[in-house]
């Protein structure tokens, strides 16, 4: 399987964890907010500090993005490109969020694909602070009680990056069995959810959310993409046990580095994590 190295050493806990409660919501975006104002908005009318949103048929302006791009010092295994900033409105096709803390404050990774007022078809990690939605619109969202998403200094990839934590109730729900995780690099990601399921005696689950970067794709329908540097959403999400065995079902759309886009479903064992990947599992 392939492999990136990373810039600092690899921990022997390759999924992080941290089980909650959890419940599925309506997120709506007032227009005129920026993404991140809004999104912090909704997820405290719901009682909720952190969670994961669907941001489907979103229409934002302004409007501020990254892409993934190569490095160019050892100090990490792959970048950032320049800000882009496109005029009008761009409305977003597929795309995924992670709502958390950030040195303290609220803050999302978002990764997705859309249309911009041009025209042109793209993809990247959309800017939380330097992005206003342009439209109101409800969106599927769901809340984790419990536990949370807290950004850290990652010192295997020397990022600072989301990742699951142990927080103090809330009281905004006690429904389901949740999981917050991150899958860290050079792992199968459906293998690791995979197995994460088996150990806790998860038969059964549903990804919600899901934002990170897989060293290219390969797809069930034998479609490869070559270039390691990646960012990706999870459109949707499935883990099952088939008698002794798990098996799932992960479809994603993904930008890579040249701009190129793909979506598909993820062949199981061959789709090994760049960076991260944080996303939240319910249970049943």
């Amino acid at each position: 399987m392939r492999r990136i190295e990373q810039p600092g050493p690899a921990t022997p806990e390759r999924v992080e964890w941290a089980e909650s409660h959890g419940l599925r919501f309506e997120m709506t975006l007032q227009p005129g907010l920026t993404l991140l104002e809004a999104v912090r908005r909704s997820f405290a009318a719901a009682g909720f500090t952190s969670g994961v949103a669907r941001i489907d048929g979103a229409a934002l302006s302004s409007f501020s993005y990254v892409m993934p791009a190569l490095s160019q010092t050892s100090e990490h295994a792959a970048f950032y490109s320049e800000i882009f900033r496109p005029p009008g409105i761009a409305r977003i096709e597929t795309g995924a969020l992670t709502f958390g803390l950030r040195d303290g404050a609220p803050f999302f990774h978002c990764h997705a694909l859309w249309q911009e007022a041009g025209g042109k078809r793209s993809g990247g990690h959309i800017l939380p602070d330097e992005t206003l939605v342009a439209e109101a619109i409800t969106l599927p969202a769901v809340g984790i009680d419990g536990a949370g998403f807290a950004a850290y200094v990652d010192a295997e990839t020397n990022f600072k990056l989301f990742g699951p934590a142990t927080v103090p109730l809330l009281g905004a729900t006690r429904e389901g069995r949740f999981f917050a995780l991150r899958v860290r690099p050079n792992i199968d990601l459906a293998g690791a959810l995979e197995q994460f399921c088996a150990e806790h005696g998860v038969r059964r689950a549903t990804i919600h959310g899901g934002v990170g970067s897989t060293i290219g794709a390969r797809f069930e329908d034998g479609r490869m993409v070559d270039n390691f540097a990646t960012e990706i959403a999870i459109k949707s999400g499935r883990i099952w046990s088939e008698g002794q065995r798990m098996t799932s079902e992960i479809d994603v759309a993904l930008v890579d580095y040249t701009g190129a886009m793909a979506q598909g479903r993820l062949t199981r064992g061959d789709n090994p994590v760049l960076m991260t990947f944080e996303l939240v599992l319910e249970a049943g």
